[in-house]
């Protein structure tokens, strides 16, 4: 069971994260999201193989981060100012943080054990809150630094670009192997978590019932 809301709740989560990039986008002038179909919570309108399947189920295999991995290719020179440009990016962290508050405050005003759905509810909970600490980080290609791009000079971001890549296999090298900076970004996640009010003890019988495959 644990399985199936985890995953069933992801690609909700997924959906909601890359319509609200296309929402924000579509109201700062970018009306082809509409034509290309974005603004719908259909997932195969943002599936791409590698990053909406493989990085995706792997990185929850590994340690039980949640990376959305849809894709939306939106028009930025349609978008009436850099200001509408960083919003778009921002906007699916915020989708990611929204639906941790929500599932929070299920937590503070249903009555819940540790049995049933609840473990796969506060583990894709916790799932949201990684999601929003990893898509913040100020580096390609996450959304941190799709909102910083406006303001970089062109010489920069080209030179970024180059190498962006390379870039995100080294975060990902550091946050799996570097133990400090682990321990520092699982140590946000946690405190965020319970500042919204996900029990932390029920996500983790949540995440051994999702990798049930470890047992």
């Amino acid at each position: 069971m644990t399985f199936l809301i985890v995953i069933i709740g992801w690609i909700f989560s997924l959906c909601l994260h890359e319509f609200s990039h296309s929402l924000v986008a579509y109201l700062g002038g970018d009306t082809s999201v509409r034509e290309k179909g974005y603004l719908t919570f259909n997932p195969l309108k943002y599936t791409h193989p590698v990053y909406s399947i493989l990085l995706p189920m792997l990185f929850l295999i590994m340690g039980g981060i949640g990376l959305p991995g849809g894709a939306v290719y939106i028009e930025t020179w349609r978008l009436r100012s850099r200001g509408w440009q960083s919003a778009v990016s921002l906007a699916g962290p915020a989708a990611n943080l929204l639906l941790a508050f929500l599932l929070g405050a299920v937590f503070a005003l249903v009555p819940h054990t540790n049995t049933g759905i609840w473990p796969g509810v506060a583990f894709l909970a916790l799932m949201q809150v990684s999601a929003l600490v990893l898509n913040l980080i100020p580096l390609p290609p996450f959304d941190g630094y799709g909102a910083l791009v406006p303001y970089l000079p062109i010489h920069v971001r080209n030179s970024i670009n180059q190498v962006g890549t390379m870039i995100m296999v080294v975060v990902f090298l550091v946050l799996w192997e570097v133990s400090v900076v682990n321990a520092g970004f699982w140590g946000l996640v946690f405190r965020i978590s319970q500042n919204l009010g996900i029990p932390l003890d029920l996500a983790v019988i949540g995440l051994r019932g999702f990798q049930f495959w470890q047992h």
